[in-house]
């Protein structure tokens, strides 16, 4: 899994003392323990340790955008609050327009490229990360965190000029401006402790207005009284003044009946998904190969005649002689395909795409035609070994006269039950004479109070063959329990052959549209008919 994860933190853009930059941004990259959400909809948090702070440097991209590549991340270093960076830009038109972004706060903000390597969700449905390859780091502008700006930015940069407006004539030439005493410490204070005071002039940038306070900061002031609720009182007069929009000053009540045109309207993704794309008799037999060639058939050779020993009667007598015969089986193959045409306005206009929604739609409703196709030729060979009336006791006779079936004549057993879902819920109602369920689930298979469950199909021991392995498909049809082997490739009674052959599209220019169509080929052939068997329902 790839995140782009864009985080909340302030970064700086450095200076080196001398006349040249140094090409330097730094911040958090990652906090620990604090969860945001991707662009997909799942929430991540990244914890202490997950990203690596030795081997190939992150590269430093632009919007997560690989063909914008500004520098690399020269330093990384682990705090308990998250990891920290720093990057260096390349001295190249790129690297300069970042720079000049991140300066005047436009690219305030930082976002990491990971690819996930361990992970595990909480119980608040967060996907915390515990391991995690760096692989890039961007700037961007709009943070997942609040806060995400940057409050001092500093930048080395040769003596600047100022233009000096004059009333009436506002293109007057610019003066330069020479360093103060007064500036200089000002430049001191804003750098901090720490910093180095460069050999040339090294101007602030104007600080940002008042934000309109919290609500707990403006109640905090309010405790604290005195200077700091006033100073707090008025910056947050004078911010609301300057934020007030048209609307606001407009007379009389504004509701969102009135402003529809301002509303916008989000789309929540993922995209709801109600249909489950699985294959439990497909993923149980286990889908084999076709085999490659032309044509729309294939042969699957069978013995129907094995050769045979016995012992020998007398000395000098013929010994047990008998030809074996292998039957030459003809497989057909079946194509499975769906399309569906789009607009282009429908294509390029959507957001989220819906041209990646309506495909994997596609790829999925093909999953479930496949499935229905297994489904009804499993059925289709079973053959009858008993009627179950509905009773426990019945249900043992019903399972073991199946499995009696397909093992006197083959010595292999049965590994699979295939039940229809209204079939699964009748098993799981049966309950004993004290009303105790029959096949209580006890992890992730049947057990519990009644030694029914605790059998093994594939030695006789215990009481019942319920070893087998419960496969449930709504493609089954109604009141459907198969028995059979499969999924072993030695002995399968039933195999399943499929060759997923993907997308096609067309464009349709005299509409503006496009038709994309998915298709496969898949066979199925009853193998050994014996060891399919199916208990009806009374």
């Amino acid at each position: 899994m790839k995140l782009n994860l864009t985080q909340g933190f302030a970064i700086d853009v450095e200076a080196a003392a001398g006349d040249s930059p140094s090409r330097q941004i730094s911040g958090m990259a990652v906090p620990y323990n604090v969860p945001a959400t991707v662009s997909d909809g799942t929430s991540v948090m990244f914890t202490a340790g997950s990203l690596p702070i030795t081997g190939k440097a992150p590269k430093m991209f632009m919007y997560h955008d690989s063909t914008q590549p500004v520098g690399l991340v020269s330093a990384r270093q682990e705090t308990p609050q998250g990891m920290m960076f720093t990057a260096s830009i390349v001295n190249t038109q790129a690297g300069t327009d970042a720079l000049t972004m991140a300066s005047a706060g436009v690219l305030d903000s930082v976002s990491v490229g990971v690819n996930v390597t361990d992970s595990y969700f909480n119980d608040q449905g967060t996907m915390v990360v515990t391991a995690a390859d760096w692989l890039e780091l961007s700037l961007v502008p709009i943070p997942a965190f609040s806060g995400a700006t940057v409050d001092s930015v500093y930048a080395a940069r040769e003596p600047v000029t100022i233009p000096q407006e004059a009333p009436d004539e506002p293109d007057t030439e610019p003066t330069e401006v020479e360093e103060t005493e007064e500036m200089s410490e000002a430049i001191i204070e804003a750098s901090g402790p720490e910093s180095v005071v460069p050999t040339s002039p090294l101007f602030a940038e104007p600080k940002r207005k008042f934000a309109m306070p919290t609500p707990g900061e403006y109640m905090a002031a309010m405790h604290i009284g005195g200077d700091t609720f006033r100073n707090v009182n008025e910056a947050y007069k004078a911010a609301a003044r300057d934020n007030q929009t048209a609307l606001q000053a407009a007379a009389g009540d504004v509701a969102t009946t009135d402003t529809p045109g301002l509303l916008p309207v989000p789309v929540v993704g993922p995209l709801v998904q109600n249909l489950n794309f699985i294959r439990p008799v497909v993923n149980a037999l286990g889908a084999r190969s076709m085999p490659s060639g032309g044509g729309n058939t294939f042969v699957r050779p069978t013995i129907t005649t094995h050769t045979s020993a016995a012992t020998q009667s007398t000395q000098n007598t013929a010994v047990s002689a008998t030809t074996m015969v292998i039957a030459s089986n003809t497989v057909t193959k079946a194509t499975i395909a769906g399309q569906v045409t789009l607009s282009v306005q429908d294509i390029d206009f959507t957001d989220p795409a819906a041209l990646n929604l309506i495909l994997n739609d596609l790829m999925g409703e093909y999953m479930l035609a496949t499935e229905a196709n297994a489904a009804t030729a499993l059925l289709a060979a079973a053959t009858t070994s008993g009627v179950w009336d509905l009773s426990v006791a019945d249900l043992m006779t019903s399972i073991y006269d199946a499995a009696y079936d397909i093992s006197n004549t083959t010595n292999f057993f049965p590994t699979h039950m295939f039940v229809s879902p209204d079939t699964w819920a009748k098993l799981g109602q049966l309950v004993d004479s004290t009303n105790r369920p029959v096949f209580p689930a006890i992890g992730s298979s049947l057990g519990g109070y009644n030694t029914l469950g605790a059998g093994d199909a594939t030695s006789w021991s215990g009481m019942n063959p319920l070893g087998l392995q419960l496969v449930v498909s709504n493609k089954l049809a109604a009141k459907t329990m198969i028995i059979t082997k499969c999924g072993t490739g030695l002995g399968d009674a039933f195999e399943f052959y499929e060759q997923q052959r993907g997308l096609l599209s067309i464009e349709a220019p005299a509409t503006l549209g496009r038709t994309f169509s998915y298709y496969g080929y898949v066979a199925n052939f009853a193998a050994i008919p014996s060891m399919i068997r199916k208990i009806t329902q009374a």
